[in-house]
């Protein structure tokens, strides 16, 4: 894998993969989670060219001297480490999950550097969007006919009791996916050692995130965004995903059909016509 050294002497990797146009700066989510989850995001390598970065601490990025760089707001300078090691005035990023915190912070710090955002199913912390517990509950049941429904449902409600526990929590997973085939049961076991735990925790920790601040920041951010949900995520429910949307000048919201939390793994069609063709180009046709 290529690497770069971080500000602070930290060696990062990322991947560099598909064509020979301009990059798509994929930021995993986890958070602070081996980048190799997203894969090549249902195809999406053949219409792109993705450049995917490992997190300081993950996949086979070093580990800093400093633990608390893992801070979100402070890996902001890792994004943009990387945008001068590829030589890029301007990026388009792609944020998955808790990676949207860092794509709105680093959009927030270097509006000028940004030349559009795609959020796909993303976290809310950076930007303080309410997602309540009965919201999560009511976009659930719609699978209501699955059968492993009632012991997630079930699971759920206690989770959103504050009753969660690491039984609770795994009897969730279901919901993170749009089918729980046996292709999202070997992605979810696949994802489930890659994530560096004591990174995740210092990740959120206090000082990370300015909801307000990053707010008036993103309302004066003249780029495309486009914020892709998933039609029944529990993570990230379309009507919390609409009122992200709405803090963006520029936004589209696309809720894609009987998608997850990974809605690449859920239709791949769907999720790679969406993504090929954004942001739209001058003289291009957008598939929507």
């Amino acid at each position: 894998m290529p690497h770069l050294t971080a500000h602070d002497g930290t060696t990062l990797a990322y991947r560099d993969s598909g064509g020979d146009g301009a990059p798509l700066l994929c930021l995993p989510g986890g958070p602070m989670q081996d980048s190799a989850y997203l894969g090549d995001l249902g195809g999406l390598a053949a219409h792109r060219r993705l450049v995917t970065l490992d997190l300081r601490g993950t996949g086979a990025s070093a580990v800093p001297r400093d633990g608390a760089t893992y801070r979100c707001d402070r890996l902001v300078d890792d994004v943009e480490a990387l945008r001068e090691h590829l030589g890029l005035d301007t990026v388009d990023l792609l944020a998955h999950s808790a990676g949207a915190n860092l794509a709105v912070l680093y959009a927030a710090a270097h509006p000028t550097r940004v030349g559009s955002l795609a959020l796909i199913t993303p976290s809310v912390f950076a930007v303080g969007v309410e997602i309540t517990g009965p919201l999560r509950l009511e976009t659930v049941r719609a699978r209501r006919d699955e059968p492993w429904f009632p012991e997630a449902y079930a699971a759920l409600e206690a989770v959103v009791a504050g009753r969660g526990t690491p039984q609770v929590w795994e009897a969730v997973l279901p919901f993170t996916y749009g089918r729980w085939d046996d292709a999202a049961r070997a992605h979810q076991a696949a994802s489930a050692g890659q994530r560096n735990q004591e990174a995740a925790g210092a990740y959120g920790s206090e000082g990370a995130f300015d909801p307000e601040a990053t707010r008036a920041a993103l309302a004066a951010l003249e780029v495309p965004v486009l914020l892709l949900a998933g039609e029944v995520d529990v993570s990230a429910p379309p009507r919390a995903m609409a009122t992200y949307a709405g803090l963006f000048p520029h936004a589209e919201l696309l809720v894609q059909p009987g998608a997850g939390h990974y809605p690449w793994l859920d239709d791949h069609t769907l999720f790679t016509e969406a993504l090929a063709s954004f942001p739209p180009r001058p003289g291009g046709v957008s598939a929507r």
